[in-house]
């Protein structure tokens, strides 16, 4: 992926501390990488010039970076400024991704630490030395993971709502619920409450007199895509 600068306009700026760029040449894809781990196979979609600082990220459960950084990658103004500082690696969680299987059940299920390791073996594949993190919920956990354990590869986190205690009584016996729920009953409408109420306020969300945001319902109909059994298997790796 390339990204147009006008560089008269660059250098114009350069005094005022501002960069220029022309948005009409950002581009809204990336190149898609099927990452072969000791531990099975992740996704990788790299957007941005390899040869600039790495930017990786790891969404939060049950979504995948488009859903769970939209808010971000997708506002062209921080896209390209963002762009134009890193290139950004954008991991996905084993099963979420878009169109993606159901895992064998034969499968074992994977770790936190194995999770962690897979992130190392991703920037083994790429070449690349220490990097930036940016993890949401779940993802933010297991880049804290992968930062203990490999403190050398990482230059900084950056954390959105992180896991960073021991699960509390009501917060064990919530993912109980909802791991009881995705194995039993698959993606029900109870999941997906509860998972909506993960991700969005309550003023998100809506109520009886104001209606679902659209951001919410895109939200809705793509948890309706996921392979249950998929989410299911992270939910146990993060809550073990």
């Amino acid at each position: 992926m390339s990204i147009g600068i006008d560089r008269e306009r660059e250098m114009a700026d350069s005094s005022s501390g501002s960069v220029s760029i022309d948005m009409e040449t950002l581009s809204p894809t990336g190149k898609e990488h099927n990452v072969k781990t000791f531990r099975g196979s992740v996704s990788v979609t790299v957007y941005g010039d390899q040869d600039k600082p790495a930017l990786v990220t790891y969404p939060d459960l049950a979504v995948n970076y488009m859903s769970c950084f939209q808010g971000l990658f997708f506002c062209p103004e921080a896209c390209s400024l963002l762009l134009h500082n890193f290139c950004i690696y954008h991991i996905t969680p084993p099963g979420h991704e878009l169109g993606a299987a159901a895992v064998s059940p034969d499968d074992p299920v994977l770790s936190v630490d194995d999770l962690a390791d897979q992130i190392d073996e991703v920037l083994n594949y790429f070449g690349l030395g220490a990097v930036l993190c940016m993890g949401v919920t779940a993802g933010a956990y297991i880049l804290t993971l992968f930062a203990m354990k490999y403190r050398q590869r990482v230059l900084g986190l950056i954390l959105v709502s992180p896991l960073c205690t021991a699960p509390s009584w009501t917060e064990w016996f919530y993912n109980k619920v909802m791991s009881n729920l995705l194995y039993f009953y698959g993606m029900c409408g109870v999941v997906k409450e509860l998972l909506l109420k993960r991700y969005f306020s309550k003023e998100v969300r809506g109520s009886v007199q104001v209606p679902e945001s659209d951001i919410v319902q895109a939200c809705r109909r793509l948890l309706d895509e996921r392979q249950s059994v998929n989410i299911w298997r992270f939910l146990e790796a993060i809550s073990r």
